[in-house]
């Protein structure tokens, strides 16, 4: 008689119990190390805001050209989104983004 795992039908074999707790569970070692590293270099989500600065870092009518023909640094940082949405705008207007 097979032994059946329906909810309704509870069976006390001893040998699938030892089967089990002997049987190795899989470790990702990877994805934890990835999960930290990635913690380091994300920071803290509870010191992150959603809200984009009051005023922007790159002035509106700035060019790609100032950008890079320029060495002086920002006076602080460039939000991603930010420089996403102007290089969007330069590179749709040069037609290289369609």
């Amino acid at each position: 008689m097979e032994a059946n795992n329906e909810p309704g039908n509870v069976s006390c074999n001893s040998s699938n119990d030892k089967e089990k707790s002997s049987e190795k569970i899989f470790v990702n070692h990877a994805e934890i190390a990835w999960q930290e590293m990635r913690k380091k270099w994300v920071g803290d989500p509870s010191n992150r805001t959603s809200e984009m600065p009051a005023e922007p870092v790159i002035g509106f009518n700035a060019t790609y050209e100032d950008l890079l023909t320029s060495n002086t640094p920002f006076n602080k940082p460039i939000p991603l989104a930010e420089m996403v949405d102007f290089l969007f705008d330069i590179w749709h207007g040069d037609g290289l983004f369609d």
